[in-house]
C-alpha cells in the first residue's frame, strides 16, 4: 500500500519502522528540527532521523504549509497514516486520501495532546491504543481497532515505549484486515479531553502520597515533580495510604532511599535534586542538608 506518514516523536518512529517493512512509504511529514538539551543543539525528529539513517529515498516535509500540501496532493497515495503529528489536519489534507490516526488512548477517553499522562493520572485499569478515521474535530472519528494492556504501574517513559510497539502491531493488523473492518462510532457521552503538558503541572504539595506517586509516574520524562521551592523528587514508591503525618516528615532513612510522610500516607524517595544542582541520592541529599529522621523535608 502507498502511504504518506505523518508523525514526529519516538512513538511515531516505532510505528513508521514497522510500516517500512511491509508497505511503500511515499513521504514523511513531521515537525521542524528543534533545539534541545543544555547545549541547545538542533535535533531532528526521530521519524526524520529514522529515514535518513536508513538512507531511504523518501521525501521529508517539515512544514505543513500550502506548498507542502500541493506536493502531497501530487504524490500517489492510498492512505495517510498519522501518529503524534502534533497538529490538527485541515480539510485540504484530509481530502488527499483516507486519513487514519493512531491515538495513544482507549477512545473516546483522553482525546487530545497528552493521553498517556492523562491515563496514568486517572489510574486507569487498562492503557491502550486506538486506530481511528480522522475528521476535522479532535480525535473524534470512527474507531477502527483497539489494543490494550494492563496498568502495572508503568511510568510515562515505559508506557510510551509499550504503546508505540502496540500501535505498530495494531496498524499492521488493521491494514491486513482493512476490507472487513466495521467502523464504530465514538460515544460522545463517554469522551474526555487532555491538555498539552505544562511545566507547572509538575508542582506538588506533600498532602497525599498516593496522588504524588501517580503524578511522578505520569510526569517521569517531563516536567518531573517538584516542590514549590524547586526541589525535584525522583524514584517514588508508595509505602501506604492511610497514615496521617506532618507534611514532609522524614520517617526513615536508609542508604538506598528515604521514607517521607505526607498529610495522608507515606512514600519512599530514591533521588532528590535542588534547583541548578545535579541529581543525588535522597540519602546524600539529607547528609548534605544535615537532615535526619524526625526532621521536615521542605
Amino acid at each position: 500500500m502507498n502511504i504518506i506518514f505523518m508523525g514526529t516523536p519516538t512513538y511515531a518512529a516505532v510505528i513508521l519502522e514497522s510500516l517500512l517493512k511491509n508497505h511503500n512509504i511515499k513521504a514523511l511529514v513531521c515537525q521542524s528540527d528543534k533545539k534541545s538539551g543544555r547545549s541547545m543543539q538542533l535535533k531532528m525528529p526521530p521519524t526524520k532521523a529514522l529515514i535518513l539513517n536508513k538512507k531511504l529515498d523518501i521525501p521529508i516535509f517539515q512544514d505543513l504549509n500550502e506548498d507542502t500540501i500541493k506536493s502531497l496532493q501530487n504524490i500517489p497515495c492510498d492512505m495517510i497514516i498519522v501518529a503524534a503529528f502534533g497538529r490538527i489536519l485541515s480539510r485540504e489534507v484530509l481530502d488527499i486520501a483516507p486519513c487514519i490516526n493512531l491515538h495513544a488512548s482507549i477512545l473516546p477517553k483522553f482525546r487530545g495532546a497528552s493521553p498517556i499522562q492523562a491515563s496514568i493520572l486517572e489510574n486507569e485499569k487498562y492503557f491502550g491504543v486506538s486506530v481511528m478515521k480522522m475528521e476535522e474535530g479532535l480525535d473524534c472519528g470512527d474507531i477502527l481497532g483497539i489494543k490494550v494492556i494492563k496498568n502495572t504501574q508503568q511510568n510515562a517513559v515505559e508506557l510510551f515505549k509499550q504503546l508505540s510497539h502496540l500501535a505498530a502491531e495494531l496498524i499492521l493488523e488493521f491494514l491486513e484486515r482493512i476490507d472487513c473492518v466495521m467502523p464504530l462510532k465514538q460515544r460522545e457521552c463517554e469522551s474526555s479531553f487532555c491538555k498539552k503538558i505544562k511545566k507547572e503541572f509538575g508542582e506538588v504539595v506533600l498532602d497525599n502520597a498516593q496522588e504524588i506517586v501517580v503524578k511522578s509516574l505520569a510526569y517521569e520524562s517531563w516536567p518531573g515533580i517538584f516542590l514549590k521551592n524547586g526541589l525535584k523528587m525522583r524514584g517514588l514508591i508508595l509505602e501506604e495510604m492511610e497514615s496521617k503525618n506532618p507534611a514532609g516528615l522524614i520517617l526513615k532513612v536508609t542508604k538506598e532511599k528515604v521514607l517521607v510522610g505526607t498529610k495522608m500516607g507515606s512514600m519512599w524517595i530514591e533521588f532528590l535534586q535542588s534547583p541548578s544542582k545535579n541529581i543525588v541520592s535522597a540519602y546524600q541529599y539529607l547528609q548534605g542538608k544535615r537532615l535526619k529522621e524526625g526532621d521536615i523535608l521542605e
